[in-house]
Formats: structure tokens, C-alpha cells, sequence
């Protein structure tokens, strides 16, 4: 028995129509419609809402397990995405293709932001990323779609609603600050640009360690007092106190590198 079927069978037992179904889960009877006729399947998400509406497993609910669905929606993301900057059109199309069949469903929901231009068509931007936003129980997914609302609102010339919809962002979220830097203006851009840039700056002189590191697990002992060096060199160039710390460290590793030759 296939998903419509099932859920077609349930509701029949329970005594309901669709229209009931659907304001006890809190959807519209049109989307129970299309389930029971097998022409779309409920997002992810309504799954354990169903199960457990009706009483039963969700095994029982369906003859299909969730991860086929996750690796469906999957390859429908992986195909759209070999598309994505050489022909968005391609890629949206791949993307509502896949939604007729998984309505609502928040990963093609959030990947089909990332083809859609903000700048030409900011309320279609604001409407789905809205959509996200209030649905989904997924961080990286709500906090990706509140990047892409901010930036619809600033096409429109809301800064407003662009800086409140960046500042629901948690700062502990990595892109936040660059996001506030590119949005904003006035002061709260000084700030966010310049806490970022020392931000950024610290993870170029880690990422400089490591290579640093890679160097020397492999032999190459110059290359790696080289890299070191060139560490020091950027230190003093910013010539930020902050940084003192790193000055130490490279300047003991560069004494220790020599030693090996």
C-alpha cells in the first residue's frame, strides 16, 4: 500500500474528512488531497505529526522508511546544485520539480534560496526564506534563511527589517558579523567590519600554523620556518598588541624548526 492510500485508510477508520485532518496538524486539506492522490508526499517533518496523530508507528504509517525520503530529496539537492552557477534557472527548475513531490520540504526550501535573485525579485526572496523561518527546526536552515531575508529587505531599501532579521542570528554563528558589515552602514558597519577583520585575521595566522605544521610532518623543515616567518611578518605589519601572544609562539617554533635542520 503506497502513502496516500494509508493515510487515506487511517483517516476513514478515525471517521474524519480531510478538512479535519488538516486542522488537526495544522496544514490545509488541499495538501491531504494530494496526499491521498498520490500526487505530492508530506515533508519530513509531518511524519512523526501523522504517526502519532493516527496512533501508530511510523513504520506502520508508511511502507517506506524517512531516509528514503532524506536520500531522495538528496539527490534531487546534488543535482540541482551541478547547476547552480552556471544556469540557476536549470537548478530552480530541478528544485520545484522536487517540491511538487515533497511539498514544503525545508531542504529544498533553503537550497532553492540560494537560486533565486534577491536583488530582481526581493518578495519572492521574503516569502520563502518567512516561510523557512517560521517551520523549520533546523538552526543552519533558519539561520541561512534569515541571511537571505536580510538581504532581500536591503534590495528593497528596508534597513530596518534587514539589520533586525541579521540581529536574530546568534553571534556565535560564523558569518554573522560579515553578513552585518555587508548590510549595515554608519557605526554598526565600523564595528562589525572591524571586529571581523581581527576575527579573521586570528584564523589566517592558525591556518598559516597549520601549514606550517604540514611542512614539518613532512620533511620539508624550510618551508616550514618559512611559512612561520612569514606569520611574523604579517604580526608586525598589523602591529596589534593582541597578537603578542602569537609573536611568542611562532618565534619559539622558528628556534625549534632551526634545530632540526
Amino acid at each position: 500500500m503506497n502513502i496516500g492510500n494509508k493515510i487515506r485508510e487511517l483517516r476513514k477508520q478515525r471517521g474524519i474528512t480531510q478538512e479535519q485532518l488538516a486542522e488537526s496538524i495544522g496544514i490545509s486539506f488541499q495538501a491531504v488531497s494530494k496526499w491521498e492522490n498520490n500526487i505530492a508526499l508530506p515533508d519530513i517533518t509531518l511524519v512523526p505529526v501523522l504517526a502519532s496523530y493516527f496512533g501508530v508507528s511510523m513504520d506502520e504509517l508508511f511502507d517506506f522508511s524517512l531516509k528514503k525520503i532524506e536520500h531522495a530529496v538528496r539527490i534531487i539537492t546534488e543535482k540541482a546544485y551541478q547547476y547552480r552557477e552556471s544556469n540557476p534557472a536549470e537548478s530552480r527548475r530541478i528544485l520545484e520539480e522536487g517540491l511538487k513531490k515533497y511539498p514544503e520540504n525545508d531542504i529544498l526550501l533553503n537550497n532553492l534560496l540560494y537560486v533565486l535573485d534577491y536583488s530582481v525579485k526581493p518578495d519572492e526572496t521574503i516569502a520563502i526564506a518567512s516561510k523557512l523561518i517560521e517551520k523549520t527546526n533546523q538552526n543552519d536552515v533558519k539561520y541561512d534563511a534569515l541571511r537571505f531575508l536580510a538581504y532581500a529587505y536591503k534590495a528593497k531599501g528596508d534597513l530596518e527589517s534587514a539589520e533586525a532579521a541579521i540581529e536574530q542570528i546568534p553571534e556565535i554563528y560564523f558569518t554573522k558579523l560579515t553578513e552585518k558589515a555587508y548590510l549595515l552602514s554608519g557605526k554598526a558597519k565600523f564595528e562589525a567590519a572591524e571586529k571581523q577583520k581581527w576575527i579573521s585575521f586570528e584564523n589566517l595566522l592558525q591556518m598559516m600554523w597549520k601549514l606550517a605544521e604540514y611542512y614539518e610532518e613532512n620533511g620539508k623543515i624550510d618551508k616550514a620556518i618559512a611559512e612561520t616567518k612569514k606569520a611574523l611578518n604579517l604580526i608586525s605589519i598589523i602591529g596589534n598588541s593582541q597578537f603578542d601572544t602569537y609573536v611568542k609562539f611562532f618565534s619559539k617554533q622558528i628556534e625549534r624548526l632551526k634545530s632540526r635542520l
